[in-house]
Protein backbone atom coordinates (compact mmCIF):
# COMPACT_ATOMS: atom_id res chain seq x y z
CA UNK A 1 0.00 0.00 0.00
CA UNK A 2 1.38 3.39 -1.02
CA UNK A 3 0.06 6.63 0.42
CA UNK A 4 0.49 9.76 -1.67
CA UNK A 5 0.10 13.34 -0.46
CA UNK A 6 0.18 16.26 -2.88
CA UNK A 7 1.12 19.82 -1.97
CA UNK A 8 2.13 23.06 -3.62
CA UNK A 9 -1.11 24.07 -5.27
CA UNK A 10 -2.51 27.57 -5.05
CA UNK A 11 -3.61 30.68 -6.89
CA UNK A 12 -1.28 32.15 -9.50
CA UNK A 13 -1.60 34.67 -12.31
CA UNK A 14 -1.38 33.62 -15.91
CA UNK A 15 2.24 33.34 -16.96
CA UNK A 16 3.31 32.39 -13.46
CA UNK A 17 4.84 29.21 -12.08
CA UNK A 18 4.12 26.63 -9.42
CA UNK A 19 5.83 23.47 -8.27
CA UNK A 20 3.72 20.59 -7.07
CA UNK A 21 5.08 17.88 -4.82
CA UNK A 22 3.82 14.39 -4.11
CA UNK A 23 5.24 12.73 -1.01
CA UNK A 24 5.08 8.95 -0.93
CA UNK A 25 5.05 6.64 2.07
CA UNK A 26 7.07 3.75 0.71
CA UNK A 27 10.87 3.49 0.64
CA UNK A 28 10.39 1.27 -2.43
CA UNK A 29 9.23 4.41 -4.25
CA UNK A 30 11.75 3.79 -7.01
CA UNK A 31 9.86 0.67 -8.08
CA UNK A 32 6.76 2.69 -8.93
CA UNK A 33 6.02 4.41 -12.20
CA UNK A 34 4.36 7.75 -11.40
CA UNK A 35 2.02 10.16 -13.08
CA UNK A 36 0.36 13.53 -12.65
CA UNK A 37 -3.28 13.93 -13.61
CA UNK A 38 -5.69 16.84 -13.46
CA UNK A 39 -9.42 17.32 -13.42
CA UNK A 40 -11.07 20.61 -14.25
CA UNK A 41 -14.66 21.39 -13.21
CA UNK A 42 -17.10 19.58 -15.45
CA UNK A 43 -14.38 17.68 -17.27
CA UNK A 44 -12.94 14.20 -17.10
CA UNK A 45 -9.63 13.54 -15.41
CA UNK A 46 -6.72 13.64 -17.85
CA UNK A 47 -3.11 12.66 -17.64
CA UNK A 48 -0.59 15.49 -17.70
CA UNK A 49 2.78 13.79 -17.37
CA UNK A 50 4.32 10.46 -16.43
CA UNK A 51 7.73 9.26 -15.34
CA UNK A 52 9.42 5.89 -14.98
CA UNK A 53 10.66 4.47 -11.70
CA UNK A 54 14.23 5.37 -12.50
CA UNK A 55 13.25 8.87 -13.61
CA UNK A 56 15.00 8.32 -16.89
CA UNK A 57 11.90 8.22 -19.07
CA UNK A 58 9.12 10.80 -19.19
CA UNK A 59 6.08 11.60 -21.28
CA UNK A 60 3.87 14.68 -21.51
CA UNK A 61 0.45 15.60 -22.78
CA UNK A 62 0.63 17.90 -25.80
CA UNK A 63 -1.17 20.63 -23.86
CA UNK A 64 1.68 20.98 -21.35
CA UNK A 65 4.72 19.99 -23.38
CA UNK A 66 7.45 22.58 -23.07
CA UNK A 67 5.79 24.20 -20.03
CA UNK A 68 5.64 21.43 -17.41
CA UNK A 69 8.45 19.22 -16.15
CA UNK A 70 7.94 16.02 -14.20
CA UNK A 71 10.76 14.76 -12.01
CA UNK A 72 11.35 12.60 -8.98
CA UNK A 73 13.81 12.24 -6.14
CA UNK A 74 13.77 8.59 -5.10
CA UNK A 75 15.99 9.27 -2.10
CA UNK A 76 13.40 11.76 -0.81
CA UNK A 77 10.53 9.53 -2.06
CA UNK A 78 8.95 12.56 -3.70
CA UNK A 79 7.50 13.31 -7.12
CA UNK A 80 7.44 16.82 -8.56
CA UNK A 81 5.67 18.76 -11.27
CA UNK A 82 7.25 22.09 -12.20
CA UNK A 83 4.67 24.19 -14.01
CA UNK A 84 5.65 27.35 -15.89
CA UNK A 85 3.86 29.73 -18.25
CA UNK A 86 0.62 28.77 -16.60
CA UNK A 87 -2.64 29.44 -18.41
CA UNK A 88 -6.20 29.78 -17.10
CA UNK A 89 -7.01 26.47 -18.79
CA UNK A 90 -4.50 24.78 -16.49
CA UNK A 91 -6.90 25.41 -13.60
CA UNK A 92 -7.81 22.04 -12.09
CA UNK A 93 -7.31 19.70 -9.18
CA UNK A 94 -3.99 17.94 -9.72
CA UNK A 95 -3.47 14.35 -8.58
CA UNK A 96 -0.42 12.15 -8.40
CA UNK A 97 -0.70 8.42 -8.96
CA UNK A 98 1.54 5.36 -8.68
CA UNK A 99 1.78 2.00 -10.40
CA UNK A 100 4.02 -0.76 -9.13
CA UNK A 101 6.48 -1.64 -11.90
CA UNK A 102 9.67 -3.71 -11.81
CA UNK A 103 10.83 -2.09 -15.04
CA UNK A 104 12.93 1.04 -14.34
CA UNK A 105 12.24 2.57 -17.76
CA UNK A 106 8.50 1.85 -17.88
CA UNK A 107 6.17 4.86 -18.26
CA UNK A 108 2.48 4.36 -17.57
CA UNK A 109 0.13 6.46 -19.69
CA UNK A 110 -3.17 4.71 -19.07
CA UNK A 111 -5.19 5.99 -16.09
CA UNK A 112 -6.69 2.56 -15.48
CA UNK A 113 -3.34 0.95 -14.72
CA UNK A 114 -2.49 3.21 -11.81
CA UNK A 115 -2.99 1.56 -8.44
CA UNK A 116 -2.65 4.36 -5.91
CA UNK A 117 -3.87 7.95 -5.91
CA UNK A 118 -3.41 11.05 -3.83
CA UNK A 119 -6.24 13.32 -2.70
CA UNK A 120 -5.33 16.14 -5.03
CA UNK A 121 -4.24 19.76 -4.78
CA UNK A 122 -6.06 22.72 -6.32
CA UNK A 123 -4.32 24.89 -8.89
CA UNK A 124 -6.09 28.06 -9.97
CA UNK A 125 -4.69 30.30 -12.70
CA UNK A 126 -6.25 33.73 -13.00
CA UNK A 127 -6.28 35.69 -16.23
Amino acid sequence: QVQLVESGGGLVQAGGSLRLSCAASQRTFGTYAMGWFRQAPGKEREIVAAISGSGGATRYADSVKGRFTISRDNAKITLYLQMTSLKPEDTAVYFCAAERSPLPWYVTWSEGTYDYWGQGTQVTVSS
